[in-house]
């Protein structure tokens, strides 16, 4: 009776002659190594003399150009419609997406769409974009970039072969959200 009341402890019980482990299943075996290793795991294998291994450093990442933020990927083939997208840092657009968004960052792939609503810091677009897009920050479009609508822009850069169209302004320094005559667009050398 007391030893189904026992805490298991796997290491025991694959030391059993003749014990196999039950088979991970796929699923289990991606989770584990997407978890993050518990702290005193990390700090075990880095004091481990014959695996040297230091934990990972925030600093690094950013130093790095690592994004440690939330990521979502809509990949190809993907068509996401009629969702509102919050708390996300950054959104990859590699598929189709009808939304309304407020990020810190957009990337519209070659062969992306977006169409929608959507207030970031940053933007790059190598694919198309229809609708109303603010970007508060940097806004780039590359050589295969397409986008129309109403555009309001802190600073743009625009790839030769790159389109912009409708209503663009550019956002004011003041502070107060009124447009300031945007003059002209820095165009990118891409010889």
């Amino acid at each position: 009776m007391l030893d189904s009341l026992r805490k298991r402890d796997p290491a025991r019980e694959n030391a059993r002659p003749g014990y196999n482990p039950p088979p991970q299943s796929p699923f289990g075996s991606m989770k584990e190594a997407l978890s993050p290793a518990a702290p005193a795991t990390v700090a075990a294998t880095a004091a481990d003399a014959t695996n040297p291994v230091e934990a990972p450093r925030p600093e690094a990442a950013k130093a790095t150009g690592e994004n440690t933020g939330s990521k979502l990927i809509v990949g190809p083939d993907i068509k996401l419609k009629g969702a509102e997208i919050t708390d996300c840092d950054t959104l990859v657009v590699e598929g189709r997406v009808e939304a309304a968004m407020d990020s810190r960052a957009i990337q519209i792939a070659e062969h992306g769409v977006f169409v929608g609503t959507a207030g970031v810091d940053m933007a790059e677009i190598r694919g198309r974009f229809e609708g109303e897009l603010t970007v508060r920050k940097q806004l780039v479009i590359r050589a295969s970039g397409r986008i129309s609508g109403k555009i309001r822009y802190g600073k743009v850069a625009i790839e030769e072969g790159g389109e912009l169209s409708g209503d663009i302004a550019a956002l004011s320094t003041t502070g107060n959200g009124s447009a300031s005559n945007p003059g002209p667009a820095k165009l990118l050398n891409t010889r």
